[in-house]
């Protein structure tokens, strides 16, 4: 929910998932409160622990076919994207399986320097770090997580589940309505 919004599609693809692995899955809730890791959606979800491993590779395998087609780039995602590369790179760091994230960055011609998947929170500042971010956007307190642990400027937009209040409490540095305003922010901030 920050470059793109696959929630149509998530809610297709979990709810598939419930009816293959019949178990209770809300497809609604999983799109509404997207940004964890699927195998701690799982267990929200009450799966057994046994089942995870399994229940992400099927979903997995499913997402190009019920997610993909599905989903469209946000409101200046694009824009977003290349004033990233102008000012220095664009680098995407989620916790989305990074082939199924490539898929949406190709079907959807957002072009991005560098990929790291299947981090969260905390966890992706290491990728952070390792490709020298000074800035991480994203739309879920945990993104401000991993951008105060990595030292880079933590820029929260509105696009996804957290509002303003609760990505400044995470540790925002500053929180956009939309990437739509990333362009003109990042050439002030670039000076």
């Amino acid at each position: 929910m920050t470059l793109i919004d696959p929630r149509p599609g998530m809610v297709a693809a979990m709810d598939a998932l419930a009816v293959e692995s019949g178990l209770v899955l809300d497809g609604e809730h999983f799109a509404a409160n997207l940004g964890p890791p699927l195998d701690h959606v799982l267990r929200d979800f009450g799966a057994p622990e046994a089942r995870i491993p399994a229940l992400v590779d099927r979903f997995r395998a499913i997402y190009p076919e019920l997610v993909v087609p599905r989903t469209v780039a946000l409101p200046g995602a694009d824009a977003a994207v290349r004033a990233a590369r102008a000012g220095g790179g664009a680098l995407v760091v989620t916790g989305k399986y990074a082939p199924n994230a490539a898929l949406h960055l190709s079907t959807l011609g957002l072009e991005v320097d560098s990929l790291v998947g299947e981090l969260w929170a905390a966890g992706k500042a290491q990728a952070l770090r390792r490709h020298g971010a000074v800035v991480y956007v994203g739309d879920h307190r945990g993104d401000m997580l991993g951008a105060k642990a990595a030292g880079a400027l933590a820029v929260g937009v509105t696009t996804g589940p957290c509002g303003r209040a609760e990505l400044l409490a995470a540790g925002a540095d500053v929180v956009l309505a939309s990437l739509e305003e990333f362009p003109d922010w990042l050439a002030v901030e670039l000076g």
